[in-house]
């Protein structure tokens, strides 16, 4: 049996507005008070309503499924017919529309698109109150944090919307053209307002502009003393681990690093997970050590209802490793991810990544999947005796790990490959390995050609020809020519920065976002659950599904959707049942 535990549930449930995502469904009454606490006259009551703005859906298991962390077990594990845990899930690994799902189930583009917006129009509303409370909220001492809080939040959920509803940025002349999302500033105080017209709809390049805005509005006025528990709210070290990392995607490189430089300190060291000290008795204490509010690293943190331990655990899509398969005339080989994430070494590390000695599970006794524990469930029991409640799982958004390796990319693209391979250094030796890093032991690891041969090959991964599964196959220079061009010493560099981004934010989503950004081929290999053939398929840099469909809820209201290229379908007869949960067991 799974184990379950209490779970203290930081996040209020404070509903103050429908916000764009039920405006554009079914969302009326909005001149209707919920109750009085929606009367915002005080600063508890503003402060009180930015709690309900953190979103309890995000992106990470889209991203992740669209991703390439994840293996088909039924191509991967011998004589295998899984059912997706449900049915969407399949159709994201396919990268096709998602529309198989209801509006209550978890993970969901929908879900996203919800959570995100009402966190926004929660956000907006209190703005707005701050506005009439005081005449200069955002210099009156008791408002100013709130306005600066409302604000980071504003920007980030906006850019999590940008990032999986729209193209990548390219550069300022391309992502002009290129169609982003809704960015709304101001609360809704109309039923089915037009979000898809200009006043609200903007471009990439203009999304970008806004969400720069908001940061440089909000993240001087952050107070930690305010919070109560500040990990659970836009800290000091949240908001500058959002602006790094939105201006590294930018290509804004010294500002990604001052702000990095904010967040880490003196000593990024320090700063780091101490996995040494990790509590490994049971599940329930590797996770409270891991998700601790005060551990220095774990800048924000994020309860969600998400699901993402079941959908990729012991189910059809996990980390696993690989195999030969027979494609008609072609032997194709699917690259084993549990290697380039878990076990396959490193370039000062051999075998599996030391912190993760351990901590490392799978299923039954089947290899149908590894696992690290970060992602198990805990569970809120409304009904202890009916066994009924609610799963959650805790997520950072925003570590210390993650912020040190947005700076050692901007280094790299800054000239400082030595600076770049420093903070590279530290990540490895908060993962316990004690060997240093250099640039040797990067140019061993990471040299070669990548594993995705383009357009036409008969074999996915060949070592003998020189492919390496450690690194990816980039299109920066497709994507904007504005790209710096590297050496071969500082391309080795980035495809290690790369694999590290790669195994500190699985689970979280953020390759998706590394893979649009440098237009990084991945390949999926499939089969149905009622299928003996095998479907490989490519998602090259310029493919149009890289941008996710709007969620089909908001299209049916009449929101106009993505195009993505030639439509796809599911045949919705191969789904039968949902595979069971089975013990662990200790790798």
């Amino acid at each position: 049996m799974m184990m379950k535990r209490y779970f203290n549930n930081y996040v209020a449930g404070l509903l103050v507005s429908c916000g764009i995502a039920a405006a554009l469904t079914a969302c009326d009454k909005l001149d209707e008070v919920p109750d009085n606490r929606s009367e915002l006259n005080n600063v508890e009551k503003v402060q009180q309503l930015l709690v309900s703005a953190y979103p309890a859906g995000l992106p990470n298991v889209i991203c992740e499924l669209s991703g390439d962390n994840l293996v088909d077990n039924n191509v991967v594990v011998p004589a295998t017919h899984y059912d997706a845990y449900s049915p969407w899930n399949e159709e994201a690994y396919k990268w096709l529309d998602i529309t198989n799902y209801s509006t209550g189930e978890q993970d969901t583009p929908y879900q996203t698109w919800e959570g995100c917006y009402q966190g926004i129009a929660t956000a907006n509303h209190a703005i707005e109150a701050m506005e009439h409370l005081s005449s200069d909220p955002k210099n009156d001492p008791d408002y100013s944090h709130s306005w600066g809080e409302a604000h980071m939040l504003r920007a980030w959920l906006h850019f999590t919307l940008l990032n999986v509803f729209a193209e990548a940025y390219k550069d300022d002349t391309k992502s002009e053209q290129d169609m982003g999302i809704p960015y709304v500033t101001e609360p809704e105080t109309v039923v089915n307002v037009d979000y898809s017209s200009p006043k609200y709809r903007k471009s990439v390049a203009e999304c970008y502009r806004l969400i720069e805005k908001d940061i440089l509005e909000g993240i001087d006025l952050i107070d930690d003393s305010k919070y109560k528990v500040p990990a659970y709210h836009f800290n000091k070290n949240a908001a500058h681990a959002l602006a790094a990392r939105f201006y590294l995607f930018w290509r804004k490189y010294d500002k990604c690093i001052e702000h990095a430089n904010a967040a880490l300190g003196s000593n990024p060291a320090s700063m780091l997970r101490k996995w040494s000290s990790l509590n490994t008795n049971t599940m329930d204490t590797r996770l409270n050590d891991f998700n601790d509010e005060k551990a220095a690293c774990n800048f924000l943190i994020v309860p969600t209802n998400s699901i993402q331990d079941r959908i990729m655990s012991a189910c059809r899509y996990c980390i696993n490793n690989g195999k030969t398969s027979d494609d008609g005339d072609l032997t194709k080989n699917i690259d084993g991810t549990d290697k380039i994430l878990y076990n396959g070494g490193g370039p000062n590390w051999t075998g599996y990544i030391p912190a993760y000695a351990g901590n490392l599970f799978i299923w039954g006794d089947q290899d149908y999947g590894l696992w690290l524990f970060r992602v198990y469930e805990y569970f809120e029991y409304t009904d202890k005796i009916a066994g009924i409640g609610y799963v959650h799982i805790l997520y950072q958004p925003f570590t210390a790990e993650e912020t040190l390796l947005c700076r050692a990319e901007a280094k790299l693209f800054t000239g400082d490959r030595e600076g770049a391979i420093n903070d590279l250094g530290y990540w490895t030796a908060a993962k316990m390995v004690e060997k240093p890093l250099d640039q040797a032991g990067i140019d061993a690891k990471y040299g070669g050609v990548p594993t995705q041969c383009e357009p036409n090959c008969s074999n996915n991964y060949d070592a003998a020809a020189g492919q390496n599964m450690f690194i990816s196959d980039l299109h920066m220079q497709d994507i904007s020519s504005e790209f710096k061009t590297l050496t071969d010493q500082e391309m080795r560099v980035l495809h290690c920065i790369l694999h590290f981004r790669r195994i500190e934010n699985m689970y979280e989503g953020l390759r998706w976002f590394d893979i649009k950004r440098f237009g990084i081929t991945v390949h999926h290999a499939y089969r149905g659950p009622q299928e003996d053939e095998i479907h490989h398929d490519w998602l090259r840099w310029n493919d149009q599904r890289r941008v996710l469909q709007i969620p089909s809820n908001v299209i049916n209201a009449g929101y106009p959707s993505t195009d993505r290229g030639e439509p796809y379908t599911v045949n919705q007869d191969s789904y039968i049942t949902k595979p069971a949960y089975a013990t662990y067991q200790i790798k």
